[in-house]
């Protein structure tokens, strides 16, 4: 068996699920990697073993790329970051001037049903980073994806304080399980 250090992300990918199942993953099907359990004979312990797998190569690409090219990237990075979270955490994603990513954060962490952002703490991180632009993104557990109001005004709050340091708000993503909604395609941002 070859070296795993050697091998490409594709063929590692390979190795833990099979050829067949590496390229419906790599073209796009990550959906099983969102269900809980086992699948198709596969143990959990592996199903997470893909899902880091496949996180850290979509990070490796959000590094190296214009992450607003590939917004279904974006997506898939935020929906395997949290698969199975019982509780509301906020997570930013912090770009560059080209929107590569610097790097993706959980700022705040919450219950069942919220949690506190503080703008503050968004702004001094942003400057501490150097971000040119942010993603924001937050998940429902409760498996309903539909923004609240607060989810809104929050959006807008955070975008007129990191408005005022040249900061630009991109998106601010929620997700819950496999599914998402964008508020910048829904005009909100």
């Amino acid at each position: 068996m070859n070296d795993l250090n050697t091998l490409s992300n594709m063929e590692l990918l390979a190795v833990v699920v099979g050829p067949r199942e590496a390229l419906r993953l790599y073209r796009g099907a990550l959906s099983p990697l969102f269900a809980h359990g086992t699948e198709k004979g596969h143990s959990t312990q592996r199903l997470h073993a893909v899902r880091e797998l496949i996180r850290r190569w979509l990070i490796e690409e959000m590094r190296e790329r214009d992450t607003m090219e590939s917004p279904a990237k974006v997506r898939d990075f935020l929906t395997l970051h949290f698969a199975g979270q019982p509780h509301e955490s906020f997570v930013v994603i912090f770009l560059d001037a080209q929107n590569r990513l610097i790097n993706a954060e959980e700022l705040f962490r919450g219950t069942l049903t919220q949690t506190s952002v503080y703008p503050r703490e968004v702004v001094k991180r942003s400057l501490q980073v150097n971000a040119a632009a942010v993603i924001f993104a937050h998940n429902h557990p409760s498996g309903v994806a539909e923004p609240s109001r607060a989810d809104e005004l929050l959006t807008s709050n955070l975008k007129q304080a990191l408005g005022l340091i040249d900061v630009r708000v991109l998106d601010h993503i929620i997700v819950a399980g496999a599914a998402s909604v964008s508020l910048a395609e829904r005009g909100v941002v």
